[in-house]
């Protein structure tokens, strides 16, 4: 390829030199023709003898170019083979030093592969002596294993012997054993563990709730709610009741409440499940009372407004108490329903009264901890909102409560506080803890609720049996208004140890079996007595 490069401005240099040969002829040729034409007159031997001579020099001058091109191409020529051979020259060298770095790289890969080669040999010698000193070393081993399981048999053979056992009788033997040191050491770990959870838990827990409690103004005495509507005299007794009775007949059908008319003087008595339809049938009656203008049309009228002033009634109610919880965002229907809370009471507690005590104590108590102040109080307030409609529909108050706020689109929180503020389920969120420590204070507080006699000695009754289920239990006896059970333990069938196991496994079954605010004390007494009389 140099070779051709260089070659061709030669041939180009030879064609250009002939164009201008050509062209001087051509040239020439012109000139002669144009001097033959001016002297044509002078004579046509003058024009040949011209003519001639301008060829003759046109001729020698493209003679003399061709010289001059034929040289200039030579020289060409030549320096183009001396370069050409230059470039053969170094591209040879360059080749060879190619070459001979080729041939050092290959030399020093086979160098290091010799080097591997020679190190892989190396390594498997080792690891074949390695193999066999482990093969050595397993065989060992084995016969080390042989010897011990003969040993073992021997003194197994030898235990038997001496101890009069066979295999089966002697780990029998040693379970029994090894269970009595596992009773004890779960005993003692038992102990130890729930003292210094007491230790570290009830000091925090007692901080934090007397805290709330003293922060939280309330009311200590229960609210005792009578439906019984004055009169100004007996005379309006007859007058309520009408003419053949049609004037409480249509009271009691409008209403959907009982009267009751009996000696009681200047008084009547509304009986009804529904604390609401009661309050609406009194107001009713008070009004009538007034205007003094009682029969079935005049009825129904006042039943009309008194029942549309309570629906005002009752938004007024819960927009009141969301505003003293400082809670926001509630739905209208919700709104009714914390309304109706202040017609509903639980073992003399109102309740709407009770809701809003909840969510101040969780307030305080969250604020306390560093918990969401204001999902606390909003979780408190709504906790028992399900006892506005557990007279009208099927259902706890817990399942109605979860319900309603699910259906109104409550925070996944406030719907987990309501479903486990009565342990239904275990509290898995602060909140709930929050808003079940808030709704015991609130409940378990002196004053707040009243329990009748009955179901008072029913529920002493049910936590004495739960306790005399459990072997070697031999009296039991319920203290504290239900707060504390004192269980007397049959000595010989309890051991010490075992005490500790037995008041868990008792305080495990009375959560699960008993439903009751607050906490429960259990007390184990174990007690052995010999007497003996000197004569």
């Amino acid at each position: 390829m140099p070779q051709v490069s260089i070659l061709v401005p030669i041939i180009l240099g030879v064609v250009l030199a002939a164009a201008a040969a050509a062209c001087w002829i051509i040239s020439g040729q012109s000139a002669a023709k144009k001097a033959h034409d001016q002297g044509f007159a002078e004579g046509e031997e003058h024009r040949k003898l011209t003519s001639e001579k301008t060829i003759g020099s046109a001729e020698e001058h493209a003679k003399s170019i061709l010289a001059d091109a034929n040289k200039q191409a030579e020289s060409k020529k030549r320096e183009a083979l001396i370069e050409a051979k230059d470039e053969i020259h170094r591209q040879r060298v360059e080749a060879d030093k190619e070459l001979r770095d080729r041939r050092a790289e290959v030399q020093r890969q086979e160098r290091r592969i010799q080097q591997r080669e020679e190190t892989l040999d190396k390594r498997s010698d080792n690891l074949e002596k390695k193999e066999e000193i482990l093969q050595s070393k397993v065989h060992a081993a084995e016969k080390a294993i042989d010897e011990a399981e003969r040993l073992k048999e021997e003194q197994l053979d030898k235990l038997r012997i001496i101890s009069g056992y066979t295999q089966e009788q002697a780990k029998q033997v040693l379970l029994e054993q090894l269970d009595h040191e596992l009773t004890h050491e779960k005993a003692i770990r038992i102990l130890d563990v729930k003292q210094k959870t007491e230790d570290e838990s009830d000091t925090i827990a007692k901080e934090i709730i007397a805290t709330a409690i003293q922060r939280c103004a309330a009311d200590h005495s229960a609210e005792i709610t009578v439906s019984v509507v004055p009169l100004p005299s007996d005379e309006m007794k007859g007058r309520i009741i009408g003419r053949e009775g049609r004037n409480i007949r249509t009271l009691e059908t409008i209403t959907g409440v009982d009267l009751i008319i009996d000696d009681t003087p200047e008084a009547i008595t509304v009986s009804c499940f529904d604390p609401v339809r009661r309050e609406i049938a009194r107001q009713t009656i008070e009004k009538l009372v007034i205007d003094g203008r009682i029969h079935p049309a005049r009825v129904e009228e006042i039943f009309a407004k008194c029942t549309r002033d309570m629906e005002i009634t009752l938004k007024q109610a819960g927009e009141r108490a969301l505003i003293d919880a400082g809670v926001n965002n509630v739905h209208g229907e919700m709104v009714k329903l914390l309304g109706k809370l202040q017609y509903r009471t639980s073992y003399g507690q109102n309740v709407l009264n009770h809701s809003l005590e909840v969510s101040y104590i969780a307030g305080l108590m969250a604020a306390e901890i560093g918990a969401d102040v204001k999902l606390a109080k909003r979780a408190g307030l709504l906790h028992d909102i399900g006892k506005a409609i557990d007279h009208e529909q099927e259902g706890s108050h817990v399942e109605l409560g979860l319900e309603y706020a699910r259906k109104y689109k409550e925070n996944d929180q406030v719907l987990h506080a309501i479903q486990a503020h009565h342990g239904d389920v275990e509290p898995k969120t602060l909140v709930a803890m929050i808003v079940q420590a808030a709704d015991a204070v609130s409940a378990g507080r002196p004053g707040a609720r009243r329990e009748n006699m009955e179901s008072y000695i029913k529920r002493l009754e049910k936590l004495e049996e739960v306790v005399k289920s459990f072997e070697g239990v031999e009296s039991t006896f319920a203290m504290q208004a239900g707060r504390e059970i004192r269980v007397m333990v049959k000595p010989e069938a309890i051991s010490d140890d075992a005490m500790v196991l037995l008041a868990r496994e008792i305080a495990q079954k009375i959560e699960t079996d008993l439903e009751y605010p607050g906490q429960i004390k259990v007390n184990l007494i174990r007690e052995s007595r010999v007497s003996d009389i000197a004569k």
